[in-house]
């Protein structure tokens, strides 16, 4: 595997890990033999065996297509249904990866908000070229990707007319239901399946986030490949063996001890979106009965000058994690300046990676001196087969830690409060009732 977890720097005696040792355990267990709650959405579980070939076979013919047709894919979608794809994407090609035209088309993502600046500048962004859209929905009904798929479509059509946009227009939804798989039919659109048994937090490497990420250059194959080893190592069912577990046993522990929030702190800006998923996976899994940790993600050596005073001496609520990248794409070394205005040519000559590392284990070395326990994981690089293996760690974790806590980690029970109110609030059928009571509550709050 080149993903390594280091916890020597967590704070932990000698004797804890062995005191969770039947907890972890147990919870492997419900994990493995598919027992415990929300047993039914653990399709990922076994993915690199049991997914369907066909479709990603027609997945890789898509992106084909997709490349020769157009130079941008509009993905639309929100949650899992855009999260995955956008960090693998960012994982690989890095942050300028839609500038940099590399192999693969630019991919952009919409439908993950309600804002019209953010649809204009899209808009903007593609102007006169040619475009493809995948839209991404269960039902086609969720409100987000529902407005932006209703203006990608109108000026698709305006475009290439309505027969020239159907072969544009590729959808990811239900195999056999909803609002969007009717319209997919009835307009003859290319279809993909999001899959029953696996939640949107747990999707990317199904159709769901396969197609964007294919059209957008990457090595799918790679990507599964890592995903079928990560499957392989953690199915150990040892815990001092099997990182997954330590991880979830360690969290746990953490979790015992007051630690509140954890934060994902990385040095390389390729893994920012990388934490956004994070952030979903962990939070919408673990986030209810008034349980669970706050996920939280941070962009070293950047977020030092930020939050990095609270985290070295702030309220001591908090562990880290800091996800390190073991090897660079690139080597730069810092230039010589014989006038040494900045008074940097100590560093002269030395690789920008190495500046970074040692920051990395000063940071690590100052905030644990500050009381903030510290785990370590290192990949070995930013590729598709790395991105795969740790997506496959985290699930795992997050499955194991999840039932180690007492709740169902695979749904999110919490999250349709704020749509019932919004829908309420427009006029939607079938919400007039709630719509005078929550406009008076919002006049008492103004």
């Amino acid at each position: 595997m080149s993903i390594q977890l280091n916890i020597n720097n967590a704070g932990l005696r000698a004797h804890e890990l062995e005191f969770v040792r039947p907890q972890v355990e147990a919870a492997f267990k419900t994990v493995t033999e598919k027992s415990g709650a929300g047993h039914e959405m653990l399709g990922w579980l076994d993915l690199p065996e049991t997914y369907d070939r066909e479709e990603f076979a027609r997945i890789k013919a898509a992106a084909k297509r997709i490349q020769a047709q157009s130079k941008v894919l509009v993905a639309i979608g929100i949650g899992g249904s855009y999260l995955g794809a956008r960090a693998g994407l960012e994982f690989v090609k890095g942050p300028f990866g839609n500038q940099l035209g590399e192999k693969g088309v630019e991919v952009y993502f919409a439908g993950s908000n309600l804002s019209s600046d953010y649809l204009q500048n899209i808009f903007d962004v593609i102007g006169e070229r040619d475009f493809s859209v995948n839209v991404i929905s269960k039902s086609g009904t969720t409100t987000e990707p529902a407005v932006a798929f209703r203006f990608f479509k109108e000026k698709l059509e305006a475009k290439y007319g309505k027969e020239g946009s159907k072969e544009r227009i590729y959808v990811t939804t239900d195999a056999k239901k909803g609002a969007l798989r009717g319209l997919a039919v009835a307009e003859g659109y290319e279809t993909f399946v999001v899959p029953d048994n696996i939640g949107g937090r747990f999707s990317c490497l199904s159709a769901v986030g396969l197609l964007p990420m294919a059209a957008g250059g990457m090595d799918i194959d790679q990507v599964m490949q890592g995903c079928a080893d990560a499957c392989k190592a953690y199915a150990n069912p040892d815990l001092m063996s099997n990182d997954a577990m330590k991880y979830a046993a360690t969290r746990f522990i953490m979790l015992m001890k007051g630690k509140k929030v954890e934060i994902l702190a990385s040095y390389e800006p390729s893994l920012t979106m990388f934490g956004e998923w994070y952030k979903q996976l962990m939070a919408e899994s673990e986030g209810k009965d008034n349980k669970g940790i706050f996920p939280v993600s941070a962009n070293f050596t950047t977020d030092l000058h930020s939050i990095g005073q609270f985290i070295q001496d702030g309220s001591r609520m908090l562990f880290e994690t800091v996800l390190w990248v073991k090897n660079a794409k690139h080597e730069l070394k810092v230039p010589h300046d014989p006038a040494n205005v900045d008074g940097l040519n100590f560093a002269s000559g030395v690789p920008v990676a190495e500046i970074n590392e040692k920051a990395m284990k000063g940071t690590l070395l100052a905030h644990v001196d500050g009381g903030t326990p510290n785990l370590l994981i290192t990949i070995d690089r930013l590729d598709d087969y790395g991105f795969g293996e740790l997506c496959y760690f985290f699930w795992k974790s997050l499955a194991i830690s999840g039932y180690m806590i007492g709740v169902n980690p695979f749904n999110q029970p919490g999250v349709e409060a704020y749509k019932k109110n919004m829908f309420a609030l427009l006029g939607k059928p079938g919400y007039e009732d709630a719509k005078g009571a929550l406009e008076e509550r919002l006049k008492s709050l103004s």
